[in-house]
């Protein structure tokens, strides 16, 4: 069995990593109002000081465990999708399932969590994920609505209110399936199943008029 290397003597580039992955932890069970960096220092296994080299405080902390997140999950998107070849149905459908597996990890729902109960307090927190993560996705799945729309493969609707629905859409079966203990109407079905059904209403009710 390999034994796993004890946090004061990795690296010192690995340390910031390390913090926000101690961040991530203690904001999940402590929520941005209750959590202090000394709470984070300790399950990093640095001292305060060490933080303080990195992060000027926990909004900073915040926002570039967001970046190595979301951010870097919407750039990759973008890539991604820049260099796909299909039908712009097929890149919907490719940006679809890709964003149901993502948002189903965990450190996504903590933050999503965060998003929901408490960023109303943090006013620049609150810019900031509106600015960096919600326009740009919202931006980047507009685009990609437009496009079936362009090449009729949608029927003519807004491609942003389209967008927002199907996010919407996401959003609460996300939140359900990570609670189906208390959803009993969704306890029985896969995370795929669930996809499915979000899939076809979603193209059934943009489907073109004359199909």
């Amino acid at each position: 069995m390999t034994l796993q290397e004890p946090k004061w003597r990795r690296l010192p580039e690995e340390r910031p990593h390390q913090i926000i992955d101690a961040a991530i932890e203690v904001f999940g069970e402590r929520g941005l109002s209750g959590a202090r960096l000394e709470d984070i220092a300790k399950r990093a296994g640095v001292s305060k000081g060490t933080i303080y080299l990195y992060f000027p405080n926990k909004e900073a902390l915040f926002k570039e465990m967001v970046r190595l997140t979301l951010i870097a999950r919407i750039e990759h998107e973008e890539r991604t999708l820049e260099q796909h070849t299909g039908s712009a149905t097929e890149q919907l459908e490719l940006y679809m399932a890709e964003h149901w597996e993502f948002v189903r990890q965990p450190v996504v729902r903590t933050i999503a969590r965060l998003v929901i109960g408490e960023l109303h307090r943090f006013p620049e927190l609150a810019q900031f994920y509106m600015d960096e993560v919600v326009r740009r996705k919202y931006g980047l799945v507009t685009r990609l609505i437009a496009r079936c729309v362009e090449v009729g493969e949608f029927r003519q609707t807004d491609p942003a209110v389209a967008a927002r629905l199907l996010f919407a859409l996401f959003h609460a079966h996300g939140v359900w399936c990570g609670m189906r203990d208390y959803v009993p109407e969704i306890a029985k079905y896969s995370d795929e199943r669930v996809t499915a059904e979000i899939r076809d209403f979603f193209f059934h009710a943009l489907r073109p008029c004359n199909d």
